[in-house]
């Protein structure tokens, strides 16, 4: 008898979870379907992360460039993901039509305020594609400069010098200007620049310069660094120091570095940075008053 009763719970009970809670386009939904649909989902999002890391670990073994690593990760995971959303929609009854007409409500929806949204995430899908900008890479991008630490969807996290976290949305790096100082490599050619008075040794400036660039560790011994005698200003003999660098990210204190090592070599050999100067004429008119 007690075992009647318990099947009688069981059946009662299984009835409640299978019984429709409400309907959406002619799909009913009850609790077992939303049960296994989420159970779909957690799913699916566990083994993109796994098979994404799989890609990546494969890949790098393969010593393949980190641009095409990431984003065949990314495209993995993606990809993953919505083979589950469309699996969990399936038990929950959706068929191709019901699809369609929560598509054409989310495309109403995106036509009056998701605009944004779909910008940011259709440019994520080109970055990944094409990939002008890498993990990694050094650019400068709506006013900020900083490493790209990683590539979502919507945005892109960039780390500045200062170590500030800066979220740029996606079509920044589609719709305007990006200066990528990694793009070619991680090769970068400096200037500074320098001017000094005006029958100074100019066989003696080019000589400080070059050995102040040669012996600097992130100064790159081939291509050589080059002095280029650029003009005669108003007030100095103008020259541009030219070199390349092994890390861009560095570049700021490579560049304060040499600038602080040319100061005390000119000091030092007497070699003078002139200061513009200006003549300034004054006329004076005497009135007579009778």
């Amino acid at each position: 008898m007690e075992f009647q009763d318990l099947s009688v719970m069981v059946k009662k009970l299984l009835n409640v979870l299978n019984s429709p809670i409400f309907e959406i386009n002619e799909s009913k939904i009850s609790i077992t379907s939303i049960f296994f649909a989420a159970i779909v989902l957690l799913v699916s999002v566990r083994l993109s992360k796994f098979l994404g890391m799989t890609v990546k670990r494969t890949l790098n073994k393969k010593s393949v460039d980190s641009g095409v690593r990431d984003s065949l990760e990314r495209f993995t995971r993606y990809i993953v993901i919505g083979l589950g959303l469309l699996l969990a929609l399936d038990m929950l009854g959706f068929s191709l039509n019901s699809l369609a007409a929560v598509g054409a409500v989310l495309m109403v929806g995106i036509g009056f305020g998701l605009q944004n949204l779909a910008q940011n995430f259709i440019s994520g899908l080109i970055l990944l594609i094409e990939r002008p900008v890498k993990k990694g890479d050094i650019v400068y991008v709506a006013g900020h400069r900083g490493r790209v630490l990683d590539i979502h969807v919507r945005s892109t996290v960039i780390k500045t010098r200062d170590g500030v976290a800066v979220i740029v949305p996606n079509s920044k790096f589609v719709s305007e200007e990006v200066v990528n100082d990694s793009f070619l490599g991680t090769h970068i050619r400096q200037h500074v620049k320098v001017g000094v008075a005006y029958g100074s040794d100019v066989e003696l400036v080019k000589k400080i310069l070059e050995e102040i660039a040669d012996e600097h560790p992130f100064v790159l011994a081939h291509p050589k660094p080059a002095v280029i005698f650029e003009d005669f200003g108003d007030s100095s003999l103008d020259f541009d120091l030219r070199f390349w660098c092994s890390d861009p990210w560095e570049i700021d204190l490579v560049c304060s570095d040499i600038r602080y090592k040319v100061d005390q070599a000119f000091r030092a050999n007497k070699v003078e940075i002139p200061f513009p100067q200006r003549d300034l004429n004054f006329k004076t008119s005497l009135s007579i008053k009778n």
